[in-house]
């Protein structure tokens, strides 16, 4: 709320932004499905890790709302690319008999690293300042870029 404020627009205007991510999200993850079919997992991970860079360094540049309603857009882009073919790269890349379990220690480590980010960005967002958890998002993401790049896709998801 203190960002909205901040930026001159209404608190209201916050359930409008993630109907726009969300909607985002929807349409554009079966599009991001099929070109991870066509070009591989890894790569169109690569392009959500992309799409997350740039809705941090958005959100640090946003001034006004036109510019959120871009930001979330591009948050939409990120999680279409991201969800679906992060939960089929971690299938494809479990041993056979174990992808199940191995989703389910996924989706466990998802949710156990939830609860201690956000009280971490929470901190860093009140003592430091309300970009703090974007720029060390952009150090993480920056890490994940270069580390994706070492992970090999099993030959069945490579085209």
């Amino acid at each position: 709320m203190k960002y909205a404020e901040n930026f001159g627009y209404k608190v209201s205007a916050l359930p409008v932004l993630y109907l726009i991510f969300t909607v985002s999200a929807a349409i554009f993850s079966l599009p991001f499905g099929k070109l991870a079919d066509t070009v591989g997992r890894k790569t169109v991970m690569l392009i959500s890790f992309l799409f997350w860079g740039f809705t941090c360094f958005s959100f640090i540049l946003s001034q006004n709302l036109w510019m959120s309603v871009i930001v979330f857009i591009l948050f939409g882009l990120h999680k279409a690319a991201l969800e679906p073919v992060q939960k089929t790269f971690v299938s494809e890349m479990a041993p056979q008999g174990l992808k199940a379990s191995t989703l389910g220690i996924y989706q466990m480590a998802i949710g156990l690293c939830a609860l201690p980010s956000s009280f971490l960005a929470g901190i860093l967002w009140d003592k430091i300042n309300l970009f703090a958890p974007l720029y060390i998002s952009l150090i993480l993401t920056a890490t994940a870029i270069i580390l994706i790049l070492f992970v090999k896709e099993n030959k069945a998801s490579e085209k």
